[in-house]
């Protein structure tokens, strides 16, 4: 590429916003420090070398004021934002031959050539001196360890674990790693063969492993270290001619990443049996102990039980399968169980052999076989004499172990329904010698002898035992009644009538009433006190009583219960009531709800005459302040069936809760009825927009502006239903309709103004609801105002190459990139009206000889457009 000179510095002009003074580029020669009038910078040129990205570095020059007067140093610019002063503040007064050091700093953002011009201006505008900064910028490699932290988590002692890490260079520059080394007990690398160059991009795995050789948690670092050697491309200085790009090696540098690493020893299993040795009891020939143990490891890793081997006679292991593996920590149960064929005292041990460093644990076993008990009872037979039929006998009797071992008593089974055993729980547990006692209850029902069996199941050695069973039954009582039905005939409401009754007990036995329970409304009884008992062929005399309660027929019953042979014997009752009137309403209390004031609200009532005969409605009182009763035209006569609806109503005249009734007075049985009244008067609410107007003052057409009012129920509550603008300029969010709002509550929304051109514009917001003002209106108002124009000018300096012409490119990031927007012929000046607002832009040119051949770019510049 033709090679036109050193690339032109840019210089760029926000139009009203920002301006920036550009500066001429120098030539690609040897570069001459420009002063005027005294003011001399002893270096023309501050080279900064080679500069790794991102770091930074520092250089110096010396200004002398070779004047004959004192000079200010007001200020200094310099045209690229990698270069800065640091060290020194101005203003600085220097005296006549004084000098003073400059700290100026390097720090590059992105890799290549960067070169810049340092102007210092003093007090007098004619006195000022110049300089070029250049150097450098080369990426450094970037070497990457992944993963970013390695765990081993637990690993027994004496295995090994391993991982996979890679070593990756996310740089751009090749890495030469020439280290890899790791801390910490038990711990390795492998797999990388050093040393090895990683270019850019590149990966390399490498193992790392973990053996521990005692306990505990342990951790270690993995150090990789690399090398990065950069370079540098500078065209050598030509004319008119093309050059060779040459790279030069300048250094190298050192780059290392860590990596930490973690792992935890565990120590062997050790197998522990809990409880450490079982004792079975005493253990009855014929039956079987079982007691739970638990295996538990104890140790720090994993252990296999491989079986549980079983000495002495009567024992073995049951609920658990073989081999089995316990975790740290982890249990398992099993259960052990005692059958004794023979008696006396047995002992013996269960061996339980695992992988554990101790690989045998013996946990003892004991147990006692005894004989088993003999079952008797005391007396051996029952006999329970003679006893009513439906009468009842009981007898006592005692169970008692007769032998050498317990007795467990778990069935008492009676033959015959009229023998029931009481007063034992079973199953029952005899200990040798010990004894509980039963009862037997003889309950006849027929005459004549009976007889049974009481069958005690347990596991004596005598198995069953019977207990016979006997007893006789007296013929049962007969409970009779004269008359066997009472009839009343008819009964007027006031004029109660009463009939006498006779009850006989005509059997062989006594005969207990214990109930006469009445059906029927209006029938009572007296002179009959329970319980009572009546001997074989004895009376009792006693009345029924009928008040009628309404008119028609009654029929009932009078139920006597007794425990003779009849136990429950039924005498009907029936009587013809005079009838009567009988006035219902259909609700015996109305709400009227919530009803504004000054309005009505009004429900209806149905007065039925529910009994046999006229009705007389003479009067409807009604209380409580705005209800009254409409349509009842008193006196008012209702047939029987007959019904009649009238309206009450609610006409509140001042807001707050009411409460009433009306009382309906007639002929009928229930002489008044009452019916409440409830009602809540409502004061109409009314809905406030706040603040009644909103000014959105200027806004830019095509953007927005938001602002933010409410919506408050005054007085009740209100529901809004809609809301709507008068023009599309203007629109609400913020808020969900239909909305209702309590008594005081308040509701926010937004109102955003969003300008479709310029000039001023109004509307109004309508808010339309049940409150008394329906519709609440908020007035809006704002102006549009037409968006600015953008540009940004751009300046450079001539190429000291023999040139035609330059090239502008932009693009929209920095570095490229680029599209060329413009081409100039002599012109070093140019006005870019294309930009949009609130975007960035990146500019470089390029100049171009006359075979139309391009020059590298030019450093780049940046615009920011403003918004809008």
């Amino acid at each position: 590429m033709q090679d036109f000179g050193t690339r032109a510095k840019l210089a760029i002009v926000l139009f009203a916003l920002i301006t920036l003074v550009g500066c001429g580029a120098l030539d690609a020669g040897t570069p001459m420090a420009q002063s005027n009038n005294g003011l001399v910078a002893t270096s023309a040129i501050v080279d900064f070398g080679t500069v790794p990205v991102g770091t930074t570095q520092v250089r110096s020059n010396t200004i002398v004021n070779t004047s004959k007067s004192p000079l200010v140093l007001t200020r200094a610019q310099i045209d690229q934002t990698e270069f800065a002063i640091t060290g020194q503040k101005l203003p600085l007064t220097l005296a006549p031959g004084q000098r003073t050091t400059l700290q100026i700093a390097f720090t590059p953002r992105s890799d290549g050539d960067s070169q810049s011009k340092f102007l210092l201006s003093s007090n007098m505008l004619s006195v000022f001196t110049t300089f070029t900064l250049r150097g450098t910028a080369v990426l450094k490699g970037r070497l990457i360890v992944s993963p970013s932290s390695v765990s081993f988590g637990n690993v027994s002692i004496g295995k090994t674990q391993t991982q996979s890490a890679t070593v990756s260079n996310r740089g751009k520059t090749p890495i030469t790693v020439t280290r890899a080394s790791i801390s910490g007990n038990g711990f390795a690398l492998a797999g990388l063969d050093l040393p090895l160059t990683l270019q850019s991009g590149q990966s390399a795995k490498m193992n790392v492993t973990f053996a521990p050789a005692a306990g505990g948690a342990t951790s270690a670092t993995i150090s990789v270290v690399g090398a990065v050697s950069m370079t540098r491309a500078r065209p050598p200085r030509i004319s008119g001619r093309p050059g060779m790009v040459t790279s030069v090696a300048l250094n190298t540098l050192s780059t290392f990443v860590t990596v930490p690493v973690s792992g935890t020893g565990m120590g062997a299993g050790k197998l522990a049996v809990s409880p450490s040795s079982l004792a079975l009891g005493s253990v009855r020939i014929g039956a079987s102990q079982t007691q739970s143990a638990t295996f538990i490891n104890s140790g720090s890793s994993s252990l296999t039980i491989h079986q549980a081997t079983v000495s002495g006679k009567g024992f073995k292991v049951s609920g658990i399968s073989f081999p089995v593996t316990l975790a740290a920590g982890q249990r398992k149960n099993f259960a052990v169980t005692f059958a004794p064929k023979s008696s006396g005292t047995s002992s013996g041990s269960i061996a339980v052999t695992t992988d554990a460093p101790d690989p045998v644990v013996n946990v003892p076993v004991s147990a006692n076989a005894t004989e088993p008990g003999a079952l008797i009872s005391n007396p051996s037979s029952l006999s329970f004499g003679s006893v009513q039929a439906n009468g009842t006998q009981k007898l006592s009797a005692t169970l008692t172990n007769s032998g050498a071992s317990n007795v467990t008593v778990s069935q008492a089974n009676v033959s015959g329904s009229d023998f029931r055993v009481s007063d034992l729980n079973l199953p029952v547990t005899l200990a040798a010698g010990q004894s509980v006692a039963y009862s037997v209850t003889f309950n006849p029902h027929a005459g004549g002898s009976e007889s049974s069996v009481v069958s005690f199941a347990s596991d004596a050695t005598n198995g069953t035992l019977n207990v016979p069973l006997t007893g006789s039954v007296l013929s049962a009582g007969t409970l009779a009644s004269a008359p066997s039905i009472l009839n009343f005939g008819t009964v007027q409401a006031d004029a109660p009538q009463t009939r006498s009754e006779t009850l006989t007990n005509s059997g062989g036995s006594d005969v207990t009433i214990t109930q006469a329970n009445l059906s029927g409304a209006g029938f009572t009884t007296a002179g009959l006190t329970l319980p009572m008992t009546l001997a074989a062929g004895q009376s009792t005399n006693f009345n029924v009583t009928f008040t009628p309660q309404s008119g028609g027929t009654v029929s009932g019953s009078l139920s006597v219960i007794s425990n003779a042979s009849n136990s429950m014997l039924r005498i009907a009752l029936v009587a013809n009531a005079a009838t009567v009137g009988v006035l219902s309403t259909s609700d015996s209390s109305l709400n009227f709800g919530n009803v504004p004031v000054n309005t009505t609200g009004t429900q209806s009532e149905t007065l039925t005459n529910t009994g046999g005969a006229n009705v007389t409605i003479s009067q409807a009182n009604v209380t409580g302040t705005g209800f009254s009763a409409t349509g009842l035209n008193l006196p008012m006569i209702l047939a029987p069936g007959q019904s009649f609806t009238f309206g009450a109503a609610f006409s509140p005249k001042s807001g707050g809760s009411a409460a009433g009734s009306i009382a309906v007075i007639s002929d009928a049985s229930d002489s008044t009825v009452t019916i409440t009244l409830a009602g809540t008067a409502a004061v109409a609410g009314q809905l406030v927009v706040s603040p009644a107007s909103l000014n959105f003052g200027s806004v830019t057409v095509g953007q927005s502006k938001s602002l933010t009012a409410s919506l408050t129920a005054n007085g009740s509550s209100i529901t809004v239903s809609d809301a709507s603008m008068s023009t599309s300029e203007f629109s609400i969010s913020g808020i969900s309709l239909p909305l209702t709002l309590a008594a005081g509550k308040s509701a926010t929304f937004t109102v955003t103004f969003k300008p479709q051109s310029s000039g001023a514009a109004s509307a109004s917001g309508s808010f339309n609801s049940n409150a008394s003002n329906s519709s609440a209106v908020q007035t809006l108002g704002g102006s549009g105002t037409a968006a600015p124009q953008h540009s940004v000018a751009l300046s450079w300096d001539p190429s000291s190459s023999s040139v035609v012409g330059y090239n502008v490119y932009r693009g929209g990031q920095s570095g490229g990139p680029y599209s060329k927007v413009a081409s100039m012929n002599a012109s070093t000046d140019y006005i870019d009206s294309t930009v949009q607002s609130g975007q960035t832009y990146f500019y470089v040119t390029t100049a171009v000889d006359g075979s139309g051949k391009e020059s590298a770019n030019s450093n780049q510049t940046q615009a920011v457009i403003p918004t809008p």
